[in-house]
């Protein structure tokens, strides 16, 4: 949280230029590509990360499909997950998140900026219906990060069940879903301290619709989890070895 704060405080003018152009992108949105957007955002990313001493390692790149949508799905530890994996993603991509969460000023700014989707968990109708919007978008070739933990309290470096409703957004058109591997990700913001930190993302080779086509939803979550955790387990032991 000392970081954050810190980072709110040095970046500020950068912050209230950049909220200012989200909004009036979002007035304009038609003038404004998903490229631009995207660019933007990371510019954003990349001014915090520079004033906070965050940097990210990551791998995987070459795993991630060429051509069409996709959806990564992440393990969760802290506020900076979103940046990390949009960092190391060169392409445009967004992201779903928790309707409450996303209310506070910098982050609804961003969401918007990045045409993110808000998930209302508490009102299933509307829950349907976002789901059914990202698939359709991914249909048409947008890419999504969710985070299939729901939450990230104290997770660390340990994973919790992922949420088998949330892989509907993939396997409803057929999208191939990319396990994403964070690792040390809750520390920017989850450690009072403003020593230079180090994060990583790693994206893992992707499960295509011919993998995943004859299991449910449960399973699949389940796949991806152990995945992830095999990834984090390896990097982690490399470390310590």
């Amino acid at each position: 949280m000392l970081r954050l704060c810190y980072v709110v405080a040095v970046s500020l003018p950068f912050i209230a230029y950049y909220i200012c152009k989200a909004h009036y992108i979002e007035r304009h949105g038609g003038n404004f590509s998903e490229e631009r957007r995207y660019r933007m955002a990371r510019r954003c990313i990349r001014i915090m990360m520079r004033h906070g001493r965050i940097v990210t390692e990551s791998t995987g790149q070459e795993y991630l499909p060429e051509e069409g949508g996709y959806v990564m799905y992440s393990n969760h530890q802290g506020k900076f997950d979103t940046l990390g994996i949009m960092i190391s993603h060169p392409k445009p991509c967004t992201i779903v998140m928790d309707y409450n969460r996303s209310q506070l000023p910098i982050v609804d700014a961003f969401i918007d900026l990045v045409n993110g989707k808000r998930l209302n968990k508490s009102d299933m109708k509307s829950q349907v219906k976002t789901i059914l919007e990202i698939a359709d978008e991914v249909k048409k070739g947008r890419r999504y990060i969710v985070f299939p933990e729901g939450g990230y309290n104290h997770n660390k470096n340990d994973l919790q069940d992922f949420l088998p409703g949330s892989f509907k957004c993939a396997t409803r058109v057929k999208a191939p879903i990319v396990p994403v591997a964070i690792i040390d990700s809750y520390k920017p913001f989850g450690i009072n301290s403003l020593r230079k930190v180090k994060t990583q993302v790693h994206f893992l080779p992707p499960i295509f619709f011919e993998e995943y086509s004859g299991m449910t939803t449960l399973q699949i979550a389940e796949l991806v989890k152990d995945r992830i955790a095999e990834e984090i387990h390896t990097r982690l032991s490399r470390c310590t070895a």
